[in-house]
């Protein structure tokens, strides 16, 4: 069964196993998720659990989103997420998921968002290399050549300067080194997209 859950990520430490080897972990911060709707293919076409995590103050949020959290019971949520899942059977709105659906030894896919780098040059967006640096040469992290002529123009795909980071990246098959619900933590064996304190989705890895 398909099983996942939002969480924000705290930083990275390290733990030690039984036979004392180092394992970096990333810790995340998995506060209890309510579900606050299920969509059908009858209804939307399509299987999922709408989940909302971190309370967020109720005099901030307009009427129809507080009508939304009102109908599953629930407090008003910072982040609200829909993730697709089969089995929804077993979900139920208003039911509270917390890390414990995850044990140690599990394999996940984490899903975030990756640190913004602003705008930068192809040096450094796309790892080509500088031109030389001898006396003389006043080209040295250009672009480069722009294609042939025949063309006379850019082909699409030419690496070019832009805007580089924040993009949604998915790390897959990273091993659950600790679940603990009693402090609402999740230890994940190497390290995941994005800065701390930003959202993460963590589902169960499809490729295991």
């Amino acid at each position: 069964m398909a099983k996942g859950i939002l969480g924000r990520k705290v930083g990275m430490t390290q733990v030690f196993d039984e036979a004392g080897k180092m394992i970096p972990v990333t810790v995340i911060s998995v506060e209890p998720n309510v579900v606050l709707q299920k969509k059908s293919v009858e209804n939307d076409g399509y299987f999922a659990v709408q989940l909302g995590f971190m309370n967020k103050r109720a005099n901030i949020i307009n009427k129809p989103l507080a009508g939304h959290f009102a109908k599953s019971e629930a407090t008003p949520k910072r982040y609200v997420k829909e993730i697709r899942l089969s089995g929804m059977e077993e979900y139920e709105v208003g039911q509270e998921v917390k890390c414990d659906i995850f044990t140690a030894g599990d394999y996940v896919d984490v899903t975030g968002t990756s640190k913004g780098k602003g705008y930068a040059g192809v040096i450094k967006r796309h790892n080509q290399h500088t031109s030389f640096n001898t006396h003389g040469s006043k080209y040295h992290r250009g672009v480069g050549s722009m294609g042939v002529i025949a063309p006379n123009r850019i082909r699409k795909g030419k690496n070019m300067p832009g805007r580089m980071g924040h993009d949604t990246v998915t790390i897959q098959n990273l091993a659950v080194v600790r679940a603990d619900a009693e402090k609402n933590i999740l230890l994940v064996k190497g390290n995941v997209p994005g800065p701390n304190k930003s959202l993460v989705v963590v589902k169960n890895a499809t490729k295991k």
